[in-house]
């Protein structure tokens, strides 16, 4: 048996070695030529399985180590009889972590917010729901949106309230198009001139999900008219970005929140089982004997009547030794040449990127 895979996807020998030959590529590039005479092939976001792809080719299986699906065309893979899967919630934690860290990082003062601070969370599914669970650990008032999602632990509103009452909007959806659903809940451009400027104008907007859920332009001038601090860890023209775009936000990372050692772990041994159920596989391998121990930055003490202020201090005290959003920022900062930064260095950010670890690693969950 011989298999393709994105040469970023993690522990990708641990759990596929016994089964036969791994190729290695680089995702972008993959292409019709890799697969002639591959049985199983393994992705990420960045390689686009459609039609001209698979066509002609011997592939069986296609798993992408993702939450998303925008880049399988599902229905060439279901016309040419080809089993997919991808790896829903994978990362969920480590995006609802990035997402707070990044919060916190813009204003710490939030730590002790409460109520008086409202985070609205476009996006109910894995991602929003991880997310919700920490604002509410940490006491914020949550308000969400999602027409397709009944959550029973978060107030949800429609959209223009949403808009209107957050002090922050973090978004987790995936991309669709007028063409994919009904055309009024389409994800693509769902921020816009119209629905930016129903924000409060020092609300603090954070995209992780898609970057063409934001469009781009009227974001730039959003920005240039309130002075909005704005988080973007991916790009409407991703991977290239504008200098004049970087210049103007307050965190910009190369499409990174997910990348923690225990989501992109997760995300393989996902695929793996999936691999073993449809090659009738015997899958008896997981990703946890693997990780090596942390120091406990984040050590609750239970009996404590002060637990949750021990733990929101003790939070804040390591927030950077845990993960430094801001050194992400830099390096991306540091690619900038004539203007933007190129799909090659952009490439090399992520494929090159430090795992780091999810919260849990240092002692306790936080929701």
């Amino acid at each position: 048996m011989k298999i393709v895979a994105d040469e970023n996807l993690a522990f990708t020998d641990y759990f596929f070695a016994e089964f036969g030959e791994i190729q290695s590529l680089a995702g972008r590039t993959i292409s019709n030529d890799d697969l002639q005479d591959c049985d199983a092939l393994l992705v990420r976001s960045v390689t686009k399985v459609n039609a001209d792809l698979i066509k002609n080719t011997p592939v069986k299986f296609v798993g992408s180590a993702t939450i998303g699906t925008d880049h399988l065309d599902i229905s060439a893979l279901d016309s040419h009889h080809i089993p997919w899967a991808n790896a829903a919630g994978c990362n969920a934690q480590a995006v609802a972590e990035y997402v707070v860290t990044a919060l916190l990082t813009l204003r710490s003062e939030m730590i002790d917010a409460g109520q008086s601070f409202c985070l609205g969370v476009v996006g109910l599914g894995n991602v929003g729901t991880r997310l919700v669970a920490l604002a509410q650990f940490l006491d914020w008032r949550v308000i969400g949106y999602d027409p397709y999602v009944a959550h029973a632990s978060v107030e949800q509103v429609d959209f223009s309230t949403l808009l209107n009452q957050s002090n922050a909007i973090s978004i987790h959806v995936p991309l669709t198009k007028k063409t994919d659903v009904s055309a009024g809940h389409a994800t693509h451009h769902l921020f816009n001139e119209s629905t930016l400027s129903q924000m409060k104008t020092d609300a603090i907007l954070i995209n992780s999900a898609r970057g063409s859920v934001v469009e781009e332009q009227a974001l730039l001038a959003d920005i240039e008219k309130n002075k909005r601090q704005v988080v973007l860890d991916v790009f409407e023209h991703e991977p290239q970005i504008s200098a004049e775009l970087l210049n103007a936000l307050a965190l910009a990372t190369p499409h990174i929140a997910g990348y923690s050692l225990e989501g992109k772990a997760r995300g393989t041994q996902m695929i793996y089982q999936s691999f073993c159920e449809v090659f009738s596989k015997t899958a008896d391998k997981d990703f946890v004997q693997l990780l090596e121990t942390c120091e406990p930055l984040l050590a609750l003490n239970e009996d404590a009547e002060n637990a949750k202020a021990e733990l929101k201090t003790q939070l804040m005290q390591n927030l950077s030794t845990i993960y430094d959003i801001r050194r992400d920022d830099q390096v991306l900062r540091a690619c900038l040449k004539d203007g933007a930064i190129q799909q090659k260095a952009f490439d090399d950010l992520r494929k090159n990127y430090p795992l780091r670890r999810e919260w849990s690693a240092f002692g306790a969950e936080l929701s």
